[in-house]
Protein backbone atom coordinates (compact mmCIF):
# COMPACT_ATOMS: atom_id res chain seq x y z
CA UNK A 1 0.00 0.00 0.00
CA UNK A 2 1.17 3.36 -0.65
CA UNK A 3 1.46 5.97 1.97
CA UNK A 4 0.91 9.77 0.72
CA UNK A 5 0.78 12.73 2.56
CA UNK A 6 -2.04 14.75 1.49
CA UNK A 7 -1.87 19.13 1.70
CA UNK A 8 0.88 18.76 4.32
CA UNK A 9 2.38 21.50 6.90
CA UNK A 10 5.47 21.42 8.02
CA UNK A 11 5.80 22.06 12.10
CA UNK A 12 9.56 23.45 13.37
CA UNK A 13 10.40 23.85 16.76
CA UNK A 14 13.46 25.86 16.90
CA UNK A 15 15.65 25.81 19.80
CA UNK A 16 19.07 27.67 20.18
CA UNK A 17 21.18 24.61 19.47
CA UNK A 18 18.14 22.14 17.38
CA UNK A 19 15.47 22.38 15.06
CA UNK A 20 12.14 19.60 15.72
CA UNK A 21 10.01 18.77 13.10
CA UNK A 22 7.20 17.63 11.64
CA UNK A 23 5.57 17.31 8.51
CA UNK A 24 1.93 16.46 8.74
CA UNK A 25 -1.11 15.51 6.45
CA UNK A 26 -4.27 17.37 6.24
CA UNK A 27 -5.87 14.32 8.13
CA UNK A 28 -3.52 13.86 10.54
CA UNK A 29 -3.56 10.26 9.80
CA UNK A 30 0.97 10.37 8.23
CA UNK A 31 3.22 12.57 9.24
CA UNK A 32 7.10 12.31 8.91
CA UNK A 33 9.35 13.57 11.92
CA UNK A 34 12.78 14.79 12.99
CA UNK A 35 15.14 16.27 14.82
CA UNK A 36 18.54 18.47 13.93
CA UNK A 37 20.56 18.59 16.93
CA UNK A 38 23.46 20.31 18.04
CA UNK A 39 23.89 22.84 15.94
CA UNK A 40 26.67 24.69 15.71
CA UNK A 41 28.81 21.62 16.90
CA UNK A 42 31.10 19.02 15.14
CA UNK A 43 28.54 16.82 16.17
CA UNK A 44 25.63 18.24 14.59
CA UNK A 45 23.26 15.64 12.80
CA UNK A 46 19.67 15.20 11.82
CA UNK A 47 17.84 12.15 12.77
CA UNK A 48 15.05 11.58 10.48
CA UNK A 49 12.33 9.50 10.65
CA UNK A 50 10.54 8.29 6.66
CA UNK A 51 7.01 7.99 6.03
CA UNK A 52 7.54 4.09 6.42
CA UNK A 53 8.73 4.32 9.60
CA UNK A 54 12.43 3.84 8.53
CA UNK A 55 15.29 6.34 10.37
CA UNK A 56 18.51 8.03 8.49
CA UNK A 57 20.93 10.13 10.58
CA UNK A 58 22.83 12.82 8.06
CA UNK A 59 26.28 14.06 9.60
CA UNK A 60 26.43 18.16 9.29
CA UNK A 61 29.67 18.86 11.24
CA UNK A 62 29.34 22.76 12.30
CA UNK A 63 25.68 23.32 10.49
CA UNK A 64 23.88 26.14 11.50
CA UNK A 65 20.21 26.23 11.39
CA UNK A 66 19.90 27.56 7.89
CA UNK A 67 21.94 24.99 6.91
CA UNK A 68 20.19 22.35 8.86
CA UNK A 69 16.51 23.51 7.27
CA UNK A 70 18.27 23.39 3.79
CA UNK A 71 18.47 19.76 4.36
CA UNK A 72 15.58 19.16 5.86
CA UNK A 73 13.46 20.80 3.45
CA UNK A 74 15.56 18.61 0.89
CA UNK A 75 14.43 15.56 2.82
CA UNK A 76 10.53 16.23 2.59
CA UNK A 77 10.52 18.77 -0.95
CA UNK A 78 8.69 15.49 -2.51
CA UNK A 79 5.87 15.98 -0.78
CA UNK A 80 5.39 19.74 -1.04
CA UNK A 81 4.82 21.32 2.26
CA UNK A 82 1.70 23.64 1.90
CA UNK A 83 2.85 26.01 4.41
CA UNK A 84 4.89 26.31 7.13
CA UNK A 85 4.20 26.72 11.08
CA UNK A 86 6.74 28.09 13.62
CA UNK A 87 6.04 27.12 17.41
CA UNK A 88 7.47 30.89 18.86
CA UNK A 89 7.63 30.82 23.24
CA UNK A 90 6.33 34.45 23.60
CA UNK A 91 4.11 36.68 21.76
CA UNK A 92 3.32 39.31 24.53
CA UNK A 93 0.39 41.04 25.16
CA UNK A 94 -0.54 41.93 20.93
CA UNK A 95 -0.88 38.14 19.77
CA UNK A 96 -3.86 36.10 21.19
CA UNK A 97 -3.90 33.58 17.99
CA UNK A 98 -1.77 32.10 15.72
CA UNK A 99 -0.85 35.27 12.59
CA UNK A 100 0.91 34.84 9.10
CA UNK A 101 4.24 36.11 9.24
CA UNK A 102 4.61 39.40 8.13
CA UNK A 103 8.01 41.60 8.16
CA UNK A 104 6.06 43.44 11.24
CA UNK A 105 5.77 40.06 13.36
CA UNK A 106 9.35 39.05 12.84
CA UNK A 107 10.09 41.99 14.19
CA UNK A 108 7.78 41.30 17.13
CA UNK A 109 9.00 38.06 17.50
CA UNK A 110 12.71 39.12 17.68
CA UNK A 111 11.75 42.65 19.86
CA UNK A 112 10.18 39.92 22.47
CA UNK A 113 13.11 38.24 23.18
CA UNK A 114 13.37 40.51 26.51
CA UNK A 115 10.63 38.48 27.67
CA UNK A 116 12.48 34.72 26.12
CA UNK A 117 16.45 35.24 25.63
CA UNK A 118 16.56 31.91 25.17
CA UNK A 119 13.90 30.77 23.09
CA UNK A 120 12.34 33.73 20.61
CA UNK A 121 15.74 34.43 18.97
CA UNK A 122 16.16 30.62 17.84
CA UNK A 123 12.66 30.73 16.77
CA UNK A 124 12.92 33.87 14.61
CA UNK A 125 16.22 31.84 12.84
CA UNK A 126 13.86 29.59 11.85
CA UNK A 127 11.57 31.76 10.46
CA UNK A 128 14.38 33.76 8.10
CA UNK A 129 15.68 30.09 7.29
CA UNK A 130 12.73 29.25 5.36
CA UNK A 131 12.16 32.73 4.03
CA UNK A 132 15.64 32.89 2.64
CA UNK A 133 15.29 29.05 1.11
CA UNK A 134 11.67 29.29 -0.10
CA UNK A 135 10.77 33.02 0.72
CA UNK A 136 7.36 32.31 -1.57
CA UNK A 137 6.12 30.38 1.39
CA UNK A 138 3.60 30.84 3.78
CA UNK A 139 4.89 30.80 7.21
CA UNK A 140 2.79 31.08 10.39
CA UNK A 141 3.49 31.84 14.02
CA UNK A 142 2.33 29.75 16.81
CA UNK A 143 2.45 31.11 20.17
CA UNK A 144 2.68 29.14 23.31
CA UNK A 145 1.42 32.34 25.58
CA UNK A 146 -1.24 33.14 22.73
CA UNK A 147 -3.49 30.23 24.02
CA UNK A 148 -3.54 32.13 27.35
CA UNK A 149 -4.90 35.48 26.39
CA UNK A 150 -7.69 34.41 27.56
CA UNK A 151 -6.95 34.79 31.41
CA UNK A 152 -8.60 37.81 32.86
CA UNK A 153 -7.13 40.75 34.93
CA UNK A 154 -7.46 39.17 38.06
CA UNK A 155 -5.37 36.24 37.93
CA UNK A 156 -2.72 37.39 35.18
CA UNK A 157 -1.84 40.91 37.32
CA UNK A 158 0.99 40.71 39.79
CA UNK A 159 0.55 42.84 42.63
CA UNK A 160 3.28 45.76 41.77
CA UNK A 161 3.11 49.20 41.11
CA UNK A 162 0.77 49.26 37.52
CA UNK A 163 3.96 51.38 35.89
CA UNK A 164 5.40 47.86 35.75
CA UNK A 165 2.43 46.72 33.88
CA UNK A 166 1.80 49.24 31.43
CA UNK A 167 5.15 50.41 30.52
CA UNK A 168 7.17 46.98 30.90
CA UNK A 169 4.38 44.73 30.34
CA UNK A 170 4.97 42.51 33.65
CA UNK A 171 2.61 40.33 33.95
CA UNK A 172 1.96 36.77 34.10
CA UNK A 173 1.48 35.07 30.39
CA UNK A 174 1.70 31.46 30.91
CA UNK A 175 3.35 28.96 28.61
CA UNK A 176 2.50 25.77 27.11
CA UNK A 177 -0.55 26.91 25.35
CA UNK A 178 -0.39 24.41 22.46
CA UNK A 179 -0.24 21.38 24.78
CA UNK A 180 -2.95 22.81 27.13
CA UNK A 181 -5.36 23.88 24.40
CA UNK A 182 -4.81 20.32 22.70
CA UNK A 183 -5.63 18.18 25.35
CA UNK A 184 -8.53 19.79 26.93
CA UNK A 185 -9.95 20.15 23.35
CA UNK A 186 -9.57 16.17 23.43
CA UNK A 187 -11.02 15.79 26.36
CA UNK A 188 -14.42 17.62 25.51
CA UNK A 189 -14.25 15.76 22.31
CA UNK A 190 -14.45 12.31 24.60
CA UNK A 191 -16.30 13.03 27.38
CA UNK A 192 -19.63 12.08 27.62
CA UNK A 193 -20.47 15.18 30.26
CA UNK A 194 -22.97 17.93 29.15
CA UNK A 195 -20.90 21.15 28.07
CA UNK A 196 -19.88 23.20 28.53
CA UNK A 197 -16.81 21.87 30.39
CA UNK A 198 -14.43 22.85 33.09
CA UNK A 199 -11.00 21.16 32.66
CA UNK A 200 -7.97 21.20 35.36
CA UNK A 201 -4.99 19.91 32.83
CA UNK A 202 -1.64 18.95 33.84
CA UNK A 203 1.31 19.40 31.65
CA UNK A 204 4.38 17.08 33.61
CA UNK A 205 7.10 16.50 32.31
CA UNK A 206 10.47 18.08 32.35
CA UNK A 207 9.17 21.72 32.15
CA UNK A 208 5.45 21.27 34.49
CA UNK A 209 2.63 23.84 33.87
CA UNK A 210 -1.45 23.80 34.76
CA UNK A 211 -3.96 25.56 33.63
CA UNK A 212 -7.84 25.90 34.74
CA UNK A 213 -9.84 26.04 31.14
CA UNK A 214 -13.52 26.57 30.99
CA UNK A 215 -15.44 26.30 27.23
CA UNK A 216 -12.48 25.95 25.56
CA UNK A 217 -10.88 29.01 27.21
CA UNK A 218 -7.78 29.54 29.25
CA UNK A 219 -8.88 31.04 32.88
CA UNK A 220 -6.09 30.98 34.78
CA UNK A 221 -2.72 29.12 34.98
CA UNK A 222 0.59 28.07 36.76
CA UNK A 223 3.44 29.62 34.97
CA UNK A 224 3.68 33.55 34.88
CA UNK A 225 5.97 36.36 33.26
CA UNK A 226 8.37 33.40 32.58
CA UNK A 227 8.01 29.27 32.45
CA UNK A 228 10.11 29.64 35.76
CA UNK A 229 6.88 30.39 37.95
CA UNK A 230 4.51 27.53 39.34
CA UNK A 231 5.27 23.72 39.45
CA UNK A 232 8.42 22.11 40.74
CA UNK A 233 9.39 20.89 37.05
CA UNK A 234 12.86 18.64 36.16
CA UNK A 235 15.91 21.57 36.55
CA UNK A 236 13.49 24.51 37.58
CA UNK A 237 12.49 25.19 41.31
CA UNK A 238 8.57 26.95 40.60
CA UNK A 239 7.79 29.32 42.88
CA UNK A 240 9.97 30.16 45.34
CA UNK A 241 9.93 33.45 47.80
CA UNK A 242 11.02 36.22 45.82
CA UNK A 243 13.36 37.59 48.36
CA UNK A 244 15.76 34.48 47.84
CA UNK A 245 17.18 37.04 45.17
CA UNK A 246 18.21 39.57 47.53
CA UNK A 247 19.31 36.94 50.73
CA UNK A 248 21.45 34.59 48.17
CA UNK A 249 23.01 38.34 47.45
CA UNK A 250 23.64 39.23 51.02
CA UNK A 251 24.66 36.03 52.44
CA UNK A 252 26.61 34.07 49.56
CA UNK A 253 27.31 37.50 47.38
CA UNK A 254 25.47 35.31 44.38
CA UNK A 255 24.88 37.12 41.22
CA UNK A 256 21.52 37.58 39.96
CA UNK A 257 23.00 35.70 36.62
CA UNK A 258 23.86 33.08 39.46
CA UNK A 259 20.21 32.66 40.90
CA UNK A 260 18.91 32.69 37.71
CA UNK A 261 20.97 30.03 36.46
CA UNK A 262 21.28 27.72 39.97
CA UNK A 263 16.76 28.02 39.65
CA UNK A 264 16.68 27.10 36.25
CA UNK A 265 18.75 24.74 35.64
CA UNK A 266 20.05 23.30 38.92
CA UNK A 267 16.53 23.29 41.06
CA UNK A 268 13.99 21.46 40.63
CA UNK A 269 13.59 17.32 40.95
CA UNK A 270 17.53 17.57 40.37
CA UNK A 271 18.18 19.69 42.83
CA UNK A 272 16.12 18.15 45.60
CA UNK A 273 16.86 14.25 44.67
CA UNK A 274 20.72 15.60 44.09
CA UNK A 275 20.55 12.86 41.48
CA UNK A 276 18.61 13.86 38.45
CA UNK A 277 16.02 15.65 36.77
CA UNK A 278 14.88 12.23 34.82
CA UNK A 279 11.42 11.34 37.05
CA UNK A 280 12.41 7.75 35.99
CA UNK A 281 16.14 7.82 37.44
CA UNK A 282 14.16 8.98 40.90
CA UNK A 283 11.76 6.97 41.07
CA UNK A 284 13.82 3.96 40.76
CA UNK A 285 16.00 5.67 43.49
CA UNK A 286 13.02 6.20 45.72
CA UNK A 287 12.15 2.38 45.57
CA UNK A 288 15.64 1.89 46.29
CA UNK A 289 15.55 3.03 49.83
CA UNK A 290 17.44 6.75 48.40
CA UNK A 291 15.53 9.30 50.89
CA UNK A 292 16.31 12.76 48.88
CA UNK A 293 14.42 11.00 45.88
CA UNK A 294 11.96 9.78 48.31
CA UNK A 295 11.06 14.10 48.84
CA UNK A 296 11.84 14.99 45.53
CA UNK A 297 8.77 12.82 44.46
CA UNK A 298 6.64 13.68 47.55
CA UNK A 299 7.34 17.37 46.80
CA UNK A 300 6.70 16.97 42.96
CA UNK A 301 2.88 15.39 43.59
CA UNK A 302 2.09 17.64 46.51
CA UNK A 303 3.02 21.30 44.26
CA UNK A 304 1.10 19.61 41.33
CA UNK A 305 -1.89 18.74 43.47
CA UNK A 306 -1.98 21.98 45.35
CA UNK A 307 -1.52 23.75 42.22
CA UNK A 308 -4.58 22.02 40.82
CA UNK A 309 -6.99 22.65 43.58
CA UNK A 310 -5.96 26.53 43.99
CA UNK A 311 -6.77 26.68 40.19
CA UNK A 312 -10.18 24.96 40.24
CA UNK A 313 -10.78 28.19 41.93
CA UNK A 314 -11.29 29.41 38.11
CA UNK A 315 -13.54 27.02 36.93
CA UNK A 316 -17.33 27.72 37.08
CA UNK A 317 -17.44 24.04 37.18
CA UNK A 318 -14.99 21.15 37.10
CA UNK A 319 -15.60 18.91 34.66
CA UNK A 320 -12.15 16.70 35.00
CA UNK A 321 -8.80 16.50 35.36
CA UNK A 322 -6.81 16.03 32.36
CA UNK A 323 -3.01 14.91 32.90
CA UNK A 324 -0.46 15.18 29.70
CA UNK A 325 3.03 15.27 28.92
CA UNK A 326 6.28 12.84 29.44
CA UNK A 327 5.36 12.36 33.03
CA UNK A 328 1.70 12.84 32.85
CA UNK A 329 1.15 10.26 30.32
CA UNK A 330 3.49 7.40 31.89
CA UNK A 331 3.71 7.48 35.26
CA UNK A 332 0.96 5.89 37.25
CA UNK A 333 2.68 6.31 40.30
CA UNK A 334 2.94 9.77 39.94
CA UNK A 335 -1.08 10.58 39.15
CA UNK A 336 -2.09 8.14 41.67
CA UNK A 337 -0.08 9.95 44.46
CA UNK A 338 -1.43 13.80 42.84
CA UNK A 339 -5.35 12.36 42.95
CA UNK A 340 -4.85 11.14 46.44
CA UNK A 341 -3.94 14.42 47.70
CA UNK A 342 -6.67 16.02 46.32
CA UNK A 343 -8.75 14.26 49.00
CA UNK A 344 -11.45 17.24 49.08
CA UNK A 345 -12.84 16.67 45.55
CA UNK A 346 -14.61 13.55 45.90
CA UNK A 347 -12.61 11.61 43.13
CA UNK A 348 -13.24 8.10 42.75
CA UNK A 349 -10.33 6.28 40.81
CA UNK A 350 -9.93 3.15 39.04
CA UNK A 351 -6.01 2.62 39.68
CA UNK A 352 -6.37 -0.71 37.67
CA UNK A 353 -7.24 1.62 34.48
CA UNK A 354 -4.20 4.17 35.78
CA UNK A 355 -1.92 1.50 35.85
CA UNK A 356 -2.67 0.28 32.25
CA UNK A 357 -2.42 3.76 30.75
CA UNK A 358 1.01 4.41 29.75
CA UNK A 359 3.36 4.28 26.33
CA UNK A 360 0.91 6.89 24.92
CA UNK A 361 -2.42 5.35 25.58
CA UNK A 362 -5.15 7.43 26.01
CA UNK A 363 -8.27 6.88 28.36
CA UNK A 364 -10.10 7.77 31.48
CA UNK A 365 -9.76 5.89 35.22
CA UNK A 366 -12.07 7.25 37.34
CA UNK A 367 -14.56 5.07 38.81
CA UNK A 368 -18.62 4.50 38.79
CA UNK A 369 -19.76 7.73 40.98
CA UNK A 370 -16.48 9.81 40.70
CA UNK A 371 -17.75 14.01 40.88
CA UNK A 372 -14.68 14.21 38.96
CA UNK A 373 -13.74 12.70 35.61
CA UNK A 374 -10.17 12.00 35.30
CA UNK A 375 -8.02 11.39 31.77
CA UNK A 376 -4.85 10.82 30.31
CA UNK A 377 -4.20 12.52 27.41
CA UNK A 378 -1.03 12.48 25.29
CA UNK A 379 -0.32 15.77 23.58
CA UNK A 380 0.42 16.81 20.36
CA UNK A 381 2.02 20.27 19.96
CA UNK A 382 2.47 19.20 16.57
CA UNK A 383 -0.97 18.59 15.09
CA UNK A 384 -2.48 21.87 17.30
CA UNK A 385 0.29 23.78 15.41
CA UNK A 386 -0.40 22.44 11.81
CA UNK A 387 -3.99 23.16 12.69
CA UNK A 388 -3.92 26.64 13.56
CA UNK A 389 -1.46 26.99 11.07
CA UNK A 390 -3.74 25.76 8.25
CA UNK A 391 -6.76 28.14 10.06
CA UNK A 392 -4.66 31.05 10.45
CA UNK A 393 -3.65 30.88 6.51
CA UNK A 394 -7.88 29.77 5.66
CA UNK A 395 -7.14 26.21 4.53
CA UNK A 396 -9.26 24.47 6.74
CA UNK A 397 -11.70 22.39 4.85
Amino acid sequence: MTITLTNPTLVLNCGSSSIKYALISEDNNTRITGLAENLGLDTARIKHTRLDGSKEEINIAGGSHKLALQKILALLEQYKPIAVGHRVVHGGREFSSAVQVTPHVLKEVKRLKILAPLHNPANALGIEAVNAIYPEMPQVVVFDTAFHQTVPPVAYRYAIPKALYEEERIRRYGFHGTSHAYVSDRASQLTDAPGPHGWLTAHLGNGCSAAAIYDGKSLDTSMGLTPLEGLMMGTRSGDIDPGLHIHLKRTLGMSLEEIDTMLNKQSGLLGVSGLSNDMRTIEQAANEGNEDAKLALEMFCYRAAKYLASLSCALPILTGIVFTGGIGENADKIRHNIVQILRHFDIQADWDKNAALIRGNEGRFDAAGSEVQLWVIPTDEEYRIAQETREALGLLS
